[in-house]
């Protein structure tokens, strides 16, 4: 059997790819300036921002000026949210999100809530698909902002959002629309134009970029209050220094995603489909969570009954394996996800989750590894609770 360390959290974050750290060391080294002095060292940092902001917008088919760069998605999601409820207030304040949102998105409307702007949290189906006749009928005359996830970050279901753009511009076209793309940026296709959205964030880490650097499109004309101020950085939307090597890794990074991207994304099918279906051949009371084909390319979820998911994850870790879990041990006891129990999952399915991304790096020989570690684990945990099939 393959004994060296399998990493199958590709979600959580990707390792940087040797090609973007090359790109990336003259500005860590030599090219240090300030892209804000006007000295031969800045202006040489500001045409690498500029340079890499082109890049970018090319890949994601837009203009350069509607690329905001922040320090990643959770900050884009808070930009996007604060950002524009803040701008719109006098026309409403209410926001429609569905109830499988990342907590950058979810944390952020509590917030929001509090300052008095009302919420509506979309239910999904058993699969994790929010229906875009659900968002059009949860519009107010108050509706200002519509934030839906591209793809979602535990179970890799991908939702509608070309249709619910559609769906939402049909009735109210000045209602504005985010997606937090975290999740597909690098590895699926996303062409701003063609989703149709107004705001859409993403984060370089996810696609083999560095951690600590991503960014905000911001459709052109679209209103935004700065949430960092300062020295009126991005076009005054985003103040501080740009972080001059990770933009030029961002971009280095995504390029390289799109690029082997049709390649990457078949090859990952084939090793997430042969996994999903061992997995659930070999392992009695086992289940694949979210849509069974409308799903990220390298995204397999499941839930086991009987056994909790921090223990499994724990044994899976002894035995080489790096994967994650929907459930979190808090103040002592056991939180399930709340995407499983928003699928309509119960408390015991869904403390039993495992989930297993896939990226650039894996073989499969780490799938293999798990396909015969894994049904023997979950055999012993459940012997240790005293569950019977």
């Amino acid at each position: 059997m393959n004994d060296k360390p399998v990493y199958l959290d590709y979600a959580a974050t990707t390792p940087l790819d040797p090609r973007v750290l090359e790109a990336m060391m003259p500005y860590l080294t030599e090219k240090f300036g300030n892209p804000n002095s006007i000295h031969t060292y800045g202006r040489e940092a500001r045409r690498a921002v500029d340079e890499a902001r082109e890049k970018i917008s090319q890949l994601l088919n837009c203009q350069p000026s509607e690329i905001v760069f922040t320090s990643g998605g959770t900050e884009s999601d808070n930009l996007a949210l604060r950002g524009v409820v803040e701008a719109y207030r006098q026309k409403g304040n209410h926001i429609i999100t569905t109830a499988i949102e990342h907590h950058a998105v979810l944390h952020t409307c509590k917030a929001l809530e509090e300052k008095g702007f009302e919420v509506t949290y979309l239910p999904v189906d058993e699969h994790g698909l929010v229906y875009p006749e659900q968002v059009a009928e949860a519009i107010r005359e108050k509706t200002i902002l519509v934030s839906v996830m591209h793809a979602n970050n535990e179970i890799g279901t991908i939702e509608p959002i070309e249709d619910i753009v559609k769906a939402v511009k049909e009735r109210r076209p000045d209602i504005l629309i985010h997606t937090d793309a975290v999740q597909t940026v690098g590895h699926i296709p996303v062409d701003v134009q063609k989703l149709g959205v107004d705001l859409l964030s993403f984060s370089a880490h996810k696609f083999y970029g560095p951690k600590g650097i991503g960014g905000l499109f911001v459709r052109r004309g679209v209103k935004l209050v700065p949430q960092i101020t300062g020295g009126g950085q991005e076009r005054n939307r985003r103040s501080g220094t740009e972080n001059v090597a990770s933009i030029l890794g961002a971009a280095k990074a995504l390029e390289i995603s799109i690029e082997e991207m049709p390649k990457e994304m078949t090859r990952l099918q084939k090793l997430r489909d042969d996994l999903i279906a061992e997995v659930l051949k070999r392992i009695p009371d086992s289940r694949l969570n979210g849509h069974p084909s409308q799903r990220l390319p390298h995204n397999a979820n499941f839930s086991f009954r009987g056994i909790e998911g921090e223990t499994l994850l724990l044994q899976l870790d002894m035995n080489g394996i790096a994967a994650s879990s929907g459930s979190a041990c808090s103040s002592g006891s056991l939180e399930p996800s709340h995407v499983l129990l928003a699928l309509g999952l119960s408390y015991e399915w869904a403390i039993g989750s495992l989930r297993l991304t896939m990226g650039r790096f894996t073989t499969y020989e780490d799938i293999l590894k798990v396909i015969e570690l894994l049904p023997s684990i979950v055999e012993k945990l459940r012997a240790l609770t005293g569950f019977t099939v």
